[in-house]
């Protein structure tokens, strides 16, 4: 068997299994191979309860006391049960789950793991992973990897493909040169895949994960670096030169700009006033005016005959963005006309659109990655603008670019990112920083509480929606899953429904929902219809709801510091004060300390430095913090280091390509183009 030999030459995987495989994109042994866990759990021998491990995941093993009958409130179902752990008694919680009615037998012995809990009736948990006591003891006995999975494929499913494909083809062979291996001691290929799916120890799991973060950026940075050397000689073909229309429009604003506003936008008129071709990055923190900006050079390129495009990562933000800008041409009595080109523009609507973006009588498209799809030709596009660049595939933006030849490129991104990593992350572009809010925005005001606030919280709520506010709530997860003891999105959802007041509208949103529908929940809550939207974090892009005031992120711990940060600039955008709760599901002083990093400052360039320096080798859990790059392993805090070591190799990989070596690099960059998430095609370096 081969790694391109397709899923089903696995032992015990037939046309019907396949098919589920085939919804994860896993279509060969090699994507089955490099599809690797999501989490790990580390099952402890169990213990009895006490306060010291309030908040922790913890095992015990108890004796079920009286079986529980399953109750209904709303499209919630709820399950409760007594047991006895030791000397004591204590409550376990199941929602959604009545089937476990009839196998909890009275005075029968089961293993409950998940996180322990306390009020004032004393311990108590809910959703804990149930097991025979002889399934839990295997369990200890090594780290269990835990996949994403789909309808009809389960984790075990998953792990046991896994098993079988490794007895097929017991060995990979590595091509990645010796001196790299050697140099940054990194796992060899075979043993880095082993490691990923079945650990045995934590540190087997961290050199693994080292090794694949490595793979990760060098493919990143080659991209970066390749389109780099296309940018450093081109001469742009849309020679340029100052215009009135923006300082009409700046001289008409309710508002000043703000000096680094100001700055960004003269940088952006010199590079589009020289006979290069410019790619420039605008850094921004949520809230700091980037659009203004984006406006302006839009305006900046129509006034000297050329067009200009806008793509936003959804189309609720492209439709705010069309909006917005339609308003300031009429305002100003511009003479320019602006499109709306998104995926869900009828046929018609495309009929009318796309004549007049080829024959240049459009000068302006505002929409989604619609807008450069192969049935779209410009006329002159001088100007590509992509707002949360890395919500964008590498090959996305360059469809785009090629539409216009030598168009040039400005990017825009909230992420906020310390500057020493900036360099290399951004080292294509030339970059723009916007460093302060605009005058007039009320600070939010934050608070770090623990899972006992969670009903003062709602009343909280309920207070700002009784005021005509609305609310965002933010799980990390999006359905139930019995390998963990996360509270789901969905789950969260229906419980919240069962204790609002009916007349309180609920929406739901996460990533798996079909795109008409994300959408129309987004429109919805933007226009006022929805008063409290409990999401993933779908919503930390594309979408500006000035009447939202309240942001509640439930599991706080398990978010990245900078993802935190840019979920809590989805408030503040209007008058009105505004408020971010973060609910901490653990216990741990480390998890305490670190987010209270977020209620001593509102800056999210100082935040994220704060959390470069916390970011060490990382847990077994957890959400990745790498935010919008497009990393499956690598995390940019977390693997600082191993960042900086791929920045110098890929400049020496660059050198030595360049030079003639190609060949010792060949196997490897086949590797990188086949196996890795960047879909770069490193054969045409």
């Amino acid at each position: 068997m081969r790694l391109d030999s397709d899923i089903t030459q696995i032992k015990g995987i037939g046309e019907k299994t396949a098919e589920c495989f085939y919804k994860l994109n896993i279509h060969t042994v090699q994507d089955l191979l490099y599809y690797f866990p999501r989490k790990y759990d580390l099952y402890s021998e169990p213990v009895e309860p006490s306060e010291d491990q309030v908040g922790e995941r913890i095992a015990v093993c108890g004796i079920i006391l009286r079986e529980g009958k399953p109750v209904r409130v709303r499209n919630l179902t709820i399950l409760n049960t007594w047991i006895r752990v030791g000397g004591q008694g204590m409550k376990i919680t199941f929602y959604n789950m009545p089937y476990l009615r009839n196998a909890l037998k009275c005075n029968r012995k089961y293993v409950f793991c998940g996180v322990l809990k306390q009020n004032h009736t004393g311990f108590y948990m809910e959703q804990p992973k149930l097991c025979k006591p002889e399934e839990y003891d295997a369990m200890t006995q090594a780290l269990q990897p835990v996949y994403g999975t789909t309808e009809g494929l389960s984790c075990n499913a998953i792990r046991k493909a896994v098993l079988a494909s490794r007895e097929q083809i017991p060995f990979l062979r590595d091509c990645l040169p010796e001196n790299l291996i050697v140099s940054h001691a990194l796992p060899k290929l075979n043993d880095a895949v082993e490691n990923m799916h079945f650990p045995q120890t934590i540190d087997a799991y961290v050199q693994a994960r080292k090794r694949f973060s490595y793979d990760e950026f060098v493919a990143f940075l080659l991209s970066l670096k390749m389109m780099k050397a296309d940018y450093r000689y081109m001469k742009t073909i849309y020679p340029m030169i100052p215009v009135a229309y923006p300082n009409r429009v700046l001289e008409r604003l309710p508002y000043q700009l703000t000096a680094a506003q100001k700055r960004t936008y003269e940088e952006i008129v010199q590079d589009l006033c020289t006979d290069r071709v410019m790619n420039r990055l605008i850094q921004g923190d949520v809230g700091s005016g980037k659009t203004i900006i984006a406006f302006l050079a839009l305006l900046m390129c129509a006034g000297n005959g050329y067009q200009a495009a806008l793509m936003a990562p959804t189309e609720v933000l492209a439709k705010q963005h069309f909006t917005q800008f339609t308003q300031l041409l009429q305002q100003n009595c511009l003479p320019f006309r602006c499109v709306l080109l998104t995926g869900s523009t009828s046929a018609s609507a495309r009929k009318e659109i796309l004549p007049g973006i080829a024959d240049g009588s459009v000068q302006i498209v505002i929409g989604t990655h619609a807008i450069f799809q192969d049935s779209v030709h410009y006329h002159a596009l001088a100007l590509a603008i992509t707002d949360e660049q890395h919500r964008f595939g590498v090959k996305q933006r360059e469809r785009l670019v090629h539409k216009g030849v030598t168009t040039n490129v400005l990017v825009m991104s909230a992420t906020p990112i310390p500057r020493s990593l900036a360099m290399i992350l951004y080292s294509d572009m030339n970059l723009s920083v916007i460093d302060e809010l605009p005058v007039g925005r009320k600070p939010i005001k934050n608070c770090v509480v623990d899972e006992s606030y969670r009903e003062t919280a709602h009343r909280f709520l309920l207070k700002e929606i009784a005021s005509g506010r609305q609310a965002y709530v933010i799980c990390p997860m999006i359905e139930d899953n019995e390998e963990t003891d996360l509270v789901s999105v969905t789950e969260y959802y229906d419980r919240l429904q069962a204790s609002m007041p009916e007349t309180v509208r609920i929406g739901l949103l996460h990533g798996r929902m079909k795109n008409t529908e994300k959408n129309r929940i987004m429109e919805a809550f933007a226009a006022g219809n929805i008063d409290i939207l409990v999401a993933t974090t779908v919503v930390e892009v594309g979408i500006n709801v000035p009447n939202a005031t309240v942001m509640m992120i439930e599991n706080a711990e398990r978010f990245g510091l900078a993802t935190l940060h840019q979920l809590r600039g989805r408030v503040g955008r209007g008058a009105e004060q505004s408020y971010c709760i973060f609910m901490n599901g653990s216990k741990k002083e480390k998890e305490n300390a670190r987010l209270n990093i977020l209620l001593k400052s509102n800056d999210g360039f100082e935040i994220a430095n704060e959390d470069l320096k916390l970011r060490g080798p990382g847990e077994l859990t957890g959400v990745s913090q790498s935010g919008d790059f497009p990393f499956q392993i690598a995390d940019i805090y977390r693997d600082a280091d191993i960042l900086r070591w791929a920045d110098e190799d890929t400049d020496r990989i660059m050198e030595d390509l360049a030079g003639g070596r190609e060949a010792e690099y060949r196997e490897y960059l086949d590797y990188l183009q086949t196996v890795q998430n960047n879909k770069v095609d490193f054969r045409s370096i």
